[in-house]
């Protein structure tokens, strides 16, 4: 009996064999190189919006302590270190909760100066070039019914993004200078009015919280619908985010 039984016992375990290695090399991809988030705020937009799926590039900054799952502290500082340049989006963990991952634009580097007048973004004393583009018109709980002006910003180094202008008066439009300190940097969201960034509660971000620069959407679904509820897909799918940079 024991005889006619191993092929099939073979082949199950041959099967189970693979989905562990499946998913070990899932995991490895995951942890080094690309890991998927999705956008649970507005304060992105018009760049990235709720609903938007995004692979982040985990070795674009190197690796830290908040490279790995749970953080487990198996090593000080990065390894294979490179610096975010300015104008990249990326993800990072908030050095008041290291839990929490946030996603911010990079707008000020170490040693610099940062300041919002009137609305309009001073770095080291310039202003950023600003000009309105157009209006943006959200969907679901950010859909009142008025369309939002549209800038575009070109930093110092020519890399050019769209903001919104939410509120011409709002608490972030005129703030103090900050002065970025070393192996920090200072991180805004493109939803000038909306946004929890370096202005507020977040504070300077250090180089060891970065987990790693976005990359592409993947899948984009809108009006607040959830990527598993698929009869909603036919309605809410926007197909012209697919593999749309994150980045602008």
């Amino acid at each position: 009996m024991s005889a006619s039984n191993s092929p099939n016992s073979g082949g199950v375990w041959e099967n189970v064999k693979v989905i562990i290695q499946a998913l070990a090399l899932a995991t490895i991809i995951r942890i080094f190189l690309f890991q998927p988030f999705t956008i649970p705020s507005g304060s992105m937009m018009p760049t990235l919006l709720v609903g938007d799926y995004l692979g982040v590039n985990k070795f674009s900054y190197g690796y830290s302590t908040y490279s790995l799952p749970f953080s487990f502290d198996l090593f000080e500082g990065r390894i294979f270190s490179e610096n975010p340049t300015r104008g990249d989006v990326a993800v990072f963990r908030l050095p008041s909760n290291p839990d929490d991952n946030y996603i911010k634009r990079v707008i000020g580097l170490p040693g610099e100066r940062v300041q919002m007048k009137n609305g309009q973004l001073y770095i080291n004393g310039e202003a950023v070039p600003r000009k309105e583009i157009g209006t943006y018109e959200p969907d679901g709980r950010y859909d009142n019914g008025v369309p939002y002006p549209v800038y575009e910003e070109t930093l110092p180094n020519g890399v050019s993004y769209t903001t919104l202008d939410l509120n011409p008066n709002s608490a972030g439009d005129n703030t103090r200078e900050f002065i970025v300190p070393e192996g920090h940097y200072f991180m805004m969201g493109d939803n000038r009015d909306n946004s929890s960034d370096s202005r507020f509660t977040v504070g300077y971000v250090p180089l060891e919280n970065f987990v790693g620069r976005a990359t592409y959407i993947f899948f984009s679904i809108g009006n607040d619908a959830r990527i598993f509820q698929f009869w909603k897909w036919p309605t809410d799918l926007r197909f012209d985010r697919f593999f749309k940079s994150a980045q602008k």
